[in-house]
């Protein structure tokens, strides 16, 4: 598992706000479970947040974040061709689930229809996120959904 610490500020001394963030990552391969592991770490991720960072979590952020977790890594799953990178961002204010995946064809965004049969992946985390983004990196594709906080 490529789990990552905490990432702390190089000078913490400047006056600047504080870049200090609980990461968490992992790469997956495709392979039966890759979906539930996914969401373990998430589950994890946020249990440390909580814990250590004294995170407050709304009423639906944990099922928002698994259900825009497992949508995300689905999709990466799916559509692309090789391993795909899951990485958690987050402090007391905000989360960010990041997936990289190799291919750069960017997700369609179609508008609600309850007659479309599939394709109502990246809907669900748009109506979930307060943000997301999709972007073409030199690996493939990044997308990140934003998660705003309680405070």
């Amino acid at each position: 598992m490529n789990e990552q610490a905490t990432s702390r500020p190089d000078d913490p001394v400047q006056g600047s706000p504080s870049t200090e963030v609980l990461l968490a990552a992992e790469v997956f391969d495709g392979e039966p479970g890759c979906i539930a592991q996914a969401r373990a770490l998430a589950d994890r991720f946020l249990a440390r947040l909580v814990s250590e960072w004294l995170a407050v979590l709304g009423e639906h952020t944990r099922s928002d974040l698994m259900l825009a977790v497992s949508e995300l890594v689905t999709n990466a799953d799916r559509y692309s061709h090789g391993p795909y990178l899951l990485e958690l961002e987050g402090d007391a204010r905000r989360i960010s689930v990041t997936v990289y995946d190799s291919s750069t064809a960017l997700p369609v965004l179609y508008s609600p229809d309850p007659a479309r049969l599939g394709g109502h992946g990246m809907e669900i985390v748009v109506a979930l996120c307060d943000r997301l983004t999709a972007e073409r990196v030199p690996v493939g594709k990044r997308i990140r959904a934003e998660f705003t906080l309680s405070t």
